[in-house]
């Protein structure tokens, strides 16, 4: 089985037989919303669903309710398993042994499933631990979300997370560094185009590789299959990343070395691009005050220029970049919606941003983020309407991944 290929379950799980049905008085398939649908799920894929409100024929039927309403689950674009959401989490990482850190992972996979998370990207942790976490939770559904792994970012030697350990620069070590992932099958290819605030000595405002070193991983990445996405901050870091045909761009925030950088040339051709564009959203609870420090100038004009590339039809999804901070625990996606409302993207659009439109990002479009007949039985059953009131995402009701209920 492929290590991101499609999980086949079979055999009673969770008290459910390896068919039955889901029913609830609405439903959201990750593009539209519905009144009462019924999904059937047999071997882990959803099989029919059934819009008509007619009652399910005798078996197995799990009803949550009239009030409560089906989605697909949800998924994050951007994670961090093996940071742990502390106040110092890259010297936690560094002091942790193997063992220990893959516990940590593993029960940050299981917090983010119980939120009805079912599929995240991690984009970066020490060595290529996050695969091991990939294996068991392909393997073992309840054990956590489907984990899209990228390994160790790659970056240039002492810059931004080097600690993971996947420095290479010049075209050798470039290519060698995508083929590496490649063999070990991950799912994605991360590259540190700028540099970042966790990383002592790095500087979100100062590139790390210019555009043909891009050029090359990407190159590298597309003709084995893989997907690239650019962690970029500074207005050079996002052009070359943006020329060179990355498929994601990961937070977007125009850094500069005193405030923001404003571009307006460049948002426009962000958002006509077609790239997706994984901006960091999502927090609950405060932000560290040194963090609160470093943003105070910065956030009003990030949030400007998100909101101009939202109206210019700019592809957004949600990475939350969970682990940083205490702030960002590893269930903090569904906080994201009410910030993506504040951009001015609709309740639907919000809410296919951490479905349909994050699947499509995440290179799984077809078999996650939506509910039709053929996906991956991967639901989210809340209560309320989530088009009305955001906050009824965290009234989680039942999660199920694979065709096995969670929670």
């Amino acid at each position: 089985m492929s290590l991101h290929g499609r999980a086949d379950t079979a055999g009673p799980m969770n008290g459910l037989p390896d068919e039955y049905a889901v029913r609830a008085g609405s439903m959201f398939d990750g593009f539209t919303m519905s009144g009462p649908a019924t999904v059937y799920v047999r071997r882990g894929r959803i099989v029919a669903v059934d819009r008509t409100g007619s009652p399910p024929p005798d078996g197995h039927v799990v009803e949550p309710g009239a009030d409560a309403c089906l989605l697909p689950g949800l998924i994050d674009t951007h994670t961090h398993l093996a940071f742990d959401c502390g106040t110092n989490p890259v010297e936690s990482m560094a002091e942790a042994q193997d063992e220990d850190l893959l516990s940590g992972m593993r029960a940050a996979a299981r917090t983010a499933l119980l939120a009805g998370i079912t599929t995240v990207r991690d984009l970066g942790a020490r060595d290529f631990l996050a695969l091991t976490v990939a294996r068991e939770t392909l393997t073992t559904p309840d054990a956590g979300p489907e984990i899209l792994a990228a390994g160790p970012p790659i970056t240039t030697y002492g810059g931004h997370c080097h600690f993971m350990n996947g420095e290479a620069e010049g075209r050798d070590q470039l290519l060698g560094a995508v083929r590496e992932r490649h063999d070990r099958g991950c799912a994605v290819i991360k590259i540190m185009v700028s540099g970042g605030q966790m990383t002592p000595g790095s500087r979100s405002h100062v590139s790390q590789y210019g555009q043909d070193d891009l050029r090359i991983v990407v190159g590298e990445a597309h003709r084995l299959g893989l997907p690239v996405a650019a962690h970029a901050h500074n207005t050079e870091a996002i052009a070359h990343a943006l020329a060179a045909g990355v498929d994601t761009m990961e937070h977007v925030s125009f850094s500069g070395e005193n405030g923001i950088d404003e571009d307006a040339g460049l948002v426009a051709r962000l958002g006509a691009s077609g790239t997706f564009l994984s901006l960091t959203l999502g927090t609950h609870g405060t932000l560290p005050l040194e963090v609160q420090r470093h943003l105070r100038t910065r956030l009003d004009g990030r949030r400007k220029i998100h909101r101009a590339l939202v109206e210019l039809g700019g592809r957004v999804v949600v990475g939350t970049d969970a682990g940083i901070f205490p702030s960002k625990p590893h269930d903090v996606l569904p906080y994201s919606v009410e910030e993506l409302k504040d951009l001015g993207l609709s309740p639907v659009a919000s809410l296919a941003a951490i479905t349909s439109q994050a699947a499509a990002a995440c290179g799984v479009e077809g078999r996650k983020g939506r509910i039709r007949a053929g996906a991956d039985a991967d639901l989210l059953v809340i209560g309320g309407d989530p088009l009305r009131d955001p906050a009824c995402l965290r009234d989680v009701r039942a999660v199920f991944r694979a065709g096995v209920r969670v929670r």
